[in-house]
């Protein structure tokens, strides 16, 4: 008998999962997660928000992704937004190129709808990050960034931006300042706990609005009738 082989890693953490099984257990999880998101700010219509993560690899692109899609599958209009100007991964998750992106936006080379994608899901466009430049921090904290994001949020009903993890570089926490609202996803089965509290740290002093975490890669036991395991990475 064969063995079946098992798929790269890079490929499985890729996969959106909400887009080629709706009906998974784990797409279910992404729309519950869309449902507290949406009560998250009663008070406050929510159009832009941030997925970050203490440490590389715990995960937060591909949470964006699928919750990009679970909205967009809602019935808004949807812009996904690759904010790691140093190491961009959306294109890859969607198949596409990187020639043009959010830093030729920021730097006043390219016109919005000349970088923006059409993907294959209704309802959700997508910016890659662009080539990668030299002063990604200074680029996110830049006026054009702040006036970019005002522009986007008149064009669609939500915007999601997938930022670098806040332990590595002060990009996110320049961008969650910027945003309604923040993720932190954390990696159940890696993550230290001092760096959770220390990605916490760094968003409550740059003011963020932290609506809560998404906890990645969890694993519940065989006999749990939610039984399921969620694939690790980018």
């Amino acid at each position: 008998m064969l063995k079946r082989k098992k798929q790269p890693l890079q490929n499985v953490a890729r996969k959106l999962v909400t887009n080629e099984n709706p009906k998974s257990i784990v797409s279910e999880q992404f729309r519950t997660v869309r449902t507290n998101i949406n009560f998250s700010m009663p008070d406050k219509e929510l159009k832009t928000l941030l997925f970050t993560s203490s440490s590389p690899g715990e995960g937060k692109s591909t949470s964006a992704a699928n919750v990009a899609i679970v909205f967009a599958q809602e019935g808004k209009k949807v812009l996904l937004v690759d904010a790691d100007m140093r190491k961009p991964t959306m294109h890859y998750t969607f198949h596409t190129t990187n020639t043009t992106g959010l830093s030729n936006l920021l730097t006043k080379q390219w016109m919005l709808e000349e970088v923006t994608k059409v993907t294959k899901v209704d309802g959700l466009h997508l910016i890659t990050s662009g080539p990668i430049p030299p002063n990604p921090a200074e680029l996110i904290g830049s006026n054009s960034m702040g006036t970019l994001i005002e522009t986007l949020k008149s064009q669609y009903d939500i915007v999601i931006f997938d930022a670098p993890p806040l332990l590595s570089v002060a990009d996110a926490q320049i961008l969650s300042n910027k945003c309604d609202g923040t993720i932190l996803v954390i990696n159940a089965g890696t993550t230290e706990k001092d760096s959770v509290v220390k990605a916490k740290e760094s968003l409550v002093s740059a003011k963020a609005n932290i609506l809560g975490t998404l906890m990645n890669n969890f694993k519940l036991e065989k006999d749990h009738y939610y039984y399921q395991y969620y694939g690790t990475g980018e």
